[in-house]
Order: C-alpha cells, then sequence, then structure tokens
C-alpha cells in the first residue's frame, strides 16, 4: 500500500516592485510532491494512487505551460515597450532589449519541451515524470541558460566593477585609452571572451548564454562591450562595414586607437581579428575613414543582432535543403518561356518547425523596428509561407508590394495571387478532413 501527501499546484499573481521599472507582475509557480508525508496519510490502493498521481502531473504539466505561454507574451510586450520609438533612442537599453528577446525564445522552446513531456504522459500513465520545483518572481527573474535578466544585468556591473578595480590597483587615471586597456584585459584575458566567426550553436547568438559561457558572436561581443563601458562613463559608438560591426570610442583624438602597441592597435584588439583580416574592408580603415562612418543608433545594433538570429535559425531550419534560400520559390513563378508556372503547396520543403519559428519570431521583432522595410516584410512573408501559414504570408506579401519598388512588386505580384490559390485549397482540403470526421 503506498501513502503520499499531494500538494496542489499553486498560481499567485500579485503586483509587486522590482529593481527594473515596468516590472509590475509577480508570478510564482511551485511544484511540490512529498511522498509518506508526515502532516497527512492517506491510503490509497496501488491503482488509485497511480491515477492520482498521474492526474496531478497533468494539471502541472497544464499550469507550467499556462506560465510558459504568459512569459512569452510578456516578453515580447516588454521588448516592444522598451524599442518604442515614443522613447529617445539614447534611453532604449540594448542590453535589457536583447534579453527580452531571449527571455521569449527560452519561453517558447520551453513550451514545446512541456508539449513533448505532456505527451509522454499521455501513452505512459505507468511512468510518472518527475517535476522540479520552480519559482518565478516576474520576467525579469525567469531563469534563461541558468541566469535570469537580474542576474544578467548584475553580470554587466560586475564586469565594470573589475575594470573599475584593475584601473585603481594600477593606480591609473580616467585617460581614455587606459581605461580601454583596463576594459580589454578584464573581457578578453580574466574572463576569457572570445568571438566565433562561424556559429553553428544559436546560444552563442543570445545574451545569456555569451555571459554564461564568454563566448559568442561578434554582434553581442560588442554589446557587452559598450554596456560595461557605458557603465564606466565611456561612450562607445558603432558602425556596419561589409559584413562586421564595429565600435570604437567616441574621441576627438582616433589615430591613438590605429596606433600598434605589442603586435595590435586598440582598435584591433576591440574588435577582432577581422580588422587585421585582408579579406574583410573592415582592414582597409583608418583614423580618417573612421570618422566618415555612419554611426549606429541603439534600435540599429539591436536590429543587427536580430538579422543575425533570423538567418542562423533559418540556416538551421532549412539544413536538409542545401540551398534553399527564403526568395527560392519566387523564381520558378515564370519559366524560362515566360509561361506561368506552379505552386504547388505539396512541395513546399519541409523545414525544422521549431528553428522555423524562432526565425518568424525574430523576423517579427525586427518588422516593429523596421516596419517600412519592404525587403525585411518580404522575407517575412517568405517564412510564413514555408511555414504554410498561407493567409498570414499573402497579408505581409500584400503589404509588402505596396513599400517595393515597381520591379519587384512585378516579381511578387504572380506569385502572390498562386498563393491566395493555395491557401484556399488548403482550406478546401481542411473543410473536406473536417467532414469526413463528422460522418457516422
Amino acid at each position: 500500500m503506498a501513502t503520499m501527501n499531494v500538494v496542489a499546484t499553486c498560481l499567485i499573481v500579485s503586483s509587486d516592485s522590482s529593481r527594473l521599472d515596468g516590472c509590475k507582475d509577480r508570478f510564482s509557480l511551485r511544484y511540490d510532491r512529498r511522498w509518506n508525508g508526515k502532516k497527512t496519510h492517506r491510503s490509497l490502493s496501488p491503482l488509485a494512487a497511480a491515477a492520482t498521481l498521474f492526474s496531478s502531473q497533468r494539471r502541472a504539466y497544464s499550469s507550467r505551460s499556462d506560465i510558459y505561454q504568459e512569459v512569452h507574451k510578456a516578453a515580447r510586450e516588454k521588448f516592444t515597450q522598451e524599442i518604442s520609438f515614443q522613447s529617445k533612442d539614447k534611453d532604449v537599453s540594448i542590453a535589457k532589449a536583447l534579453l527580452y528577446v531571449a527571455t521569449e525564445d527560452e519561453a517558447f522552446m520551453a513550451l514545446n519541451r512541456e508539449k513533448d513531456a505532456k505527451s509522454f504522459m499521455n501513452e505512459r500513465t505507468d511512468a510518472p515524470v518527475p517535476f522540479e520545483a520552480q519559482e518565478w518572481d516576474c520576467l525579469e527573474a525567469v531563469s534563461l541558460a541558468g541566469r535570469s535578466i537580474y542576474d544578467c544585468l548584475d553580470e554587466l556591473d560586475s564586469i565594470a566593477k573589475e575594470v573599475e578595480a584593475e584601473l585603481v590597483s594600477r593606480d591609473i587615471g580616467c585617460h581614455l585609452v587606459e581605461v580601454l586597456e583596463a576594459v580589454n584585459l578584464v573581457l578578453f584575458e580574466s574572463r576569457g571572451f572570445k568571438r566565433f566567426p562561424v556559429l553553428q550553436d544559436p546560444k552563442y547568438s543570445y545574451l545569456p548564454s555569451v555571459l554564461s559561457s564568454g563566448g559568442g558572436s561578434a554582434i553581442l561581443l560588442s554589446v557587452i562591450y559598450i554596456e560595461v563601458c557605458r557603465r564606466l562613463g565611456v561612450t562607445i559608438v558603432g558602425s556596419r562595414v561589409g559584413e562586421d560591426f564595429l565600435i570604437w570610442p567616441q574621441t576627438g583624438n582616433p589615430e591613438e586607437l590605429f596606433r600598434v602597441s605589442s603586435g595590435h592597435s586598440m582598435f584591433a584588439t576591440v574588435n577582432g581579428r577581422c580588422v587585421e583580416d585582408p579579406r574583410s574592408k573592415a582592414s582597409d580603415l583608418t583614423s580618417n575613414s573612421l570618422l566618415g562612418l555612419d554611426i549606429a543608433t541603439n534600435r540599429d545594433i539591436i536590429g543587427i543582432a536580430l538579422a543575425n538570429l533570423i538567418r542562423l535559425h533559418w540556416k538551421r531550419a532549412s539544413r536538409m535543403n542545401r540551398g534553399l534560400m527564403l526568395t527560392s520559390p519566387l523564381r520558378p513563378v515564370y519559366d524560362k518561356n515566360g509561361k506561368s508556372g506552379n505552386i504547388d503547396g505539396s512541395k513546399v520543403p519541409l523545414l525544422r518547425p521549431q528553428d522555423l519559428r524562432l526565425a518568424i519570431m525574430a523576423s517579427e521583432r525586427l518588422l516593429i523596428l523596421q516596419p517600412h522595410n519592404w525587403a525585411l516584410r518580404r522575407d517575412h512573408g517568405m517564412l510564413l509561407y514555408y511555414s504554410r501559414d498561407y493567409g498570414e504570408a499573402v497579408q505581409e506579401l500584400s503589404i509588402c508590394m505596396a513599400f517595393a519598388p515597381v520591379e519587384e512588386a512585378e516579381i511578387l505580384e504572380p506569385f502572390v495571387e498562386k498563393l491566395h490559390l493555395l491557401r484556399l485549397e488548403s482550406s478546401w482540403k481542411s473543410l473536406d478532413h473536417t467532414n469526413r470526421l463528422a460522418v457516422p
């Protein structure tokens, strides 16, 4: 005879003030299961015990799924508020915006894992899955790659304090080059941060993972550099040069950034190997040409990070379809003889659904930043086409045609018309399937 005491899942939503402005909702979710509890003993048959445990676990999974969905939604809302055009660009926090991105994507992936676990529970009633105790205290306290948004912001503060300690220990003043040398020492030597030129694992494109692992994409290493220097009172600016994003301190004497010491210039140490790679446009920069570059805004930098996420997730989603491009379906609409081609829904390539959805989510956020970018909206519509969301794809591509140049709109028009037919065909098949199921 088995005895157990199951404490019901508890969800508490209340108002709470946090360290970050705008954190109004407090989510606390706790799972607690005790076997042979001392306070309450309830004797059940083995079958009844298994049924009760299974029922409680299903309720727990349902509650957790609801929480993941709430976090997913709240993260998107916080991201939208952070980058709102009602705020001045200087007031937009790059770190917070990218942490909200990571939170939303992590909640989405956690929800998928939860669905898998629930399916397992439905199939295996005889194999209960243990569930872990979790407590979430508002959005900024949700754990991301082992760290919350609070933890990540504290980590950036901690790095800045290490730089200050390094300056004090060497009895150095606040000369710009000396401050940058201290930042470089802490980030690249003491902490061992490294840039990965080619990314395979998407986790290195999310700020919490980069802070935890010490390695990541060049754009996120630049974000960390910018955030640390901002805490030290040093303004770092940046600009896209070719395929690279380069950063440097705002200074009236850029020559000192290119002065070579110990085999490398300060500019090369800050930006990595691309500056010394003759194949990169960054290698051609001088102190004079640096002043002529267009300075990226905070929103621009967030947009670059999101664009990188779209490319990475699309690459992973289409891994089994080598050479497939987002715009590939636009090319065969008319064949070489000028005759109209066919779009067959059954021939839409099968892509990895989770990576495809993550690419769509990154594209949605980028469209919030750049709503009038016709090329971005076209790519977003094509992502929806690949995910077989034909109705939404038609809507996005139709909007794109209103902003696109005439020649691009002419390419899109026949594709959108055929996509309309594909949407109708899909709805007919769905209706026919429903009617068949209704037949007794």
